[in-house]
């Protein structure tokens, strides 16, 4: 089945059932193609769209164009999954449907799940009737978090297992061993599942705040024409984020907060969301190419989820150390011209949205890691410098940004397949190497880089501002105001 220039992971021996078939979904199925062991007539794909069919009938690949409802998901996707013998696998790679009750469904089914993102049902984000606490991050992952606690254990389902969330959460990891052996300290690197170890580990480091620090410098040959919204992935998954509120996990370091900030009274409470959208919320970053940067502080799932995850507790349950953590995404140039002219038009998308696929595509690299602050080292940027043009020449059907997901989602497959029963997990919660070794060949220059770079470093200094000036990592001196 798969090429033998390529190592087969695994079998999967039922039905593999793939639901969205967007510019994810295209980039997923040649990796499938090649890592696994599997029977070609036996993976059907689900998507409400036709768009490339074609392309699947290539790949003789079925199709079921059918969007999955509230109504219809459990009859649909048990009688896809259940067909003949063995165990299937559930990768949704969707918009539009809630992953929470599809990764139920699944797990009630013994069927192993990975997604990229805890989505929800159609009209979620643009509910009028939802307070914005309602609309956070937050708040899904915490359904996803109270599933989990009231059914420990089962069938390995894998929540947000893209670039991000997902790939960074084992970038951070990995910069810490980086950080901590640079620095020569005497330690061990803690098991997998092992929060108080690694929180107690990057607290001993001194890290005080992390940025999933972006830059996407992919050019399109032709110029974006008016009143359409060009990206480098899903246009649709992009602006539903964008309009949700700003959020961030929240470290103990911080002094300061913004007025229009909240605080969740449940859960884990390790962020907080901002009465602003994420894609109108600039802060101040820094990665390898560009240097010093701006970013949009968008929400995703990560931010909350690193910030829970390298929470480091008391003997009495008190919080003593937390990291900030949040999103700071300089998207492809084109992506911030689509921006500025959705929120100038009240907030309102474009009637047409476009993914710039890699033959539209003349240059460019998608620069995505951690950067990894407040240290006696000042700070550390790991993370991948992935460019369309090496993307031609790993994989079919995506530009870099896509490839940097699909590898993620092989990756998470991966790990499912080898940890059958780990019930539901977060990235932040599985093997950060197996899972980099894995994906690191479809990477291109996995580099580490330090910097002298602060957040009070060459401001304009023509108007007054409120800075902390103890402090370069304060937030307030991130923030743009």
């Amino acid at each position: 089945m798969a090429d033998a220039d390529y190592p087969v992971y695994g079998k999967i021996d039922g039905p593999i059932v793939m639901i969205g078939f967007g510019s994810i979904g295209r980039g997923t199925l040649p990796l499938i193609e090649r890592h696994f062991d599997y029977d070609r007539s036996r993976m059907v794909v689900v998507d409400p769209r036709d768009d490339d069919a074609a392309l699947l009938r290539e790949h003789g690949v079925r199709f079921v164009q059918e969007a999955l409802t509230p109504g219809n998901y459990r009859d649909l996707l048990g009688r896809l999954l259940t067909e003949g013998e063995g165990q299937g696998f559930c990768v949704n790679l969707s918009v539009d449907t809630s992953s929470l009750d599809l990764m139920k469904f699944c797990r009630e089914i013994g069927v192993p799940y990975i997604d990229t993102v805890v989505e929800p049902w159609l009209g979620f984000y643009f509910d009028d009737t939802l307070d914005n606490a309602a609309r956070t991050n937050y708040a899904l992952r915490e359904t996803v978090r109270r599933e989990k606690l009231a059914n420990p254990g089962g069938t390995t389902a894998v929540s947000c297992c893209g670039a991000n969330p997902g790939m960074v959460s084992w970038f951070v990891k990995q910069a810490l061993v980086n950080l901590a052996s640079d620095m020569g300290m005497d330690f061990e690197v803690p098991a997998q599942e092992d929060r108080q170890g690694w929180a107690a580990l990057m607290h001993k480091v001194g890290v005080k705040g992390v940025h999933i620090a972006e830059r996407d410098t992919q050019r399109a040959k032709k110029p974006k024409p008016l009143d359409v919204f060009w990206n480098t992935w899903s246009a649709e998954g992009f602006i539903s984020e964008g309009l949700q509120p700003s959020e961030l996990g929240w470290g103990t370091h911080e002094k300061w907060k913004p007025g229009n900030a909240h605080g969740h009274p449940q859960g884990c409470q390790s962020a907080i969301y901002l009465d602003q959208p994420g894609a109108n919320t600039r802060v101040r970053t820094w990665c390898p190419t560009p240097g010093p940067q701006y970013g949009f502080l968008v929400t995703h799932n990560e931010s909350v989820s690193i910030a829970d995850f390298f929470t480091l507790r008391d003997a009495d349950g008190n919080v003593a150390f937390r990291p900030t953590c949040h999103y700071a995404y300089h998207p492809a140039n084109d992506a911030v011209l689509s921006l500025h002219e959705m929120f100038g038009n009240g907030g309102k998308q474009q009637p047409e949205l476009h993914v710039l696929d890699e033959h539209e595509l003349l240059d460019g690299i998608d620069e995505l890691g951690v950067l990894l602050y407040g240290h006696s080292k000042n700070a550390y940027w790991y993370g991948s410098r992935l460019s369309v043009e090496e993307t031609r020449e790993l994989a079919p059907y995506q530009n870099a940004t896509g490839l940097q997901v699909t590898s993620a989602v092989l990756a998470g497959m991966v790990w499912a397949l080898e940890n059958p029963n780990a019930g539901i997990v977060e990235t932040d919660e599985m093997d950060f190497r197996r899972c980099l070794e894995v994906q690191l060949p479809y990477l291109g220059p996995v580099e580490g880089h330090y910097t002298d770079w602060t957040p009070l470093t060459d401001r304009p200094g023509l108007f007054p501002e409120d800075l902390d000036e103890s402090d370069p990592w304060q937030f307030r001196n991130v923030l743009v105001h």
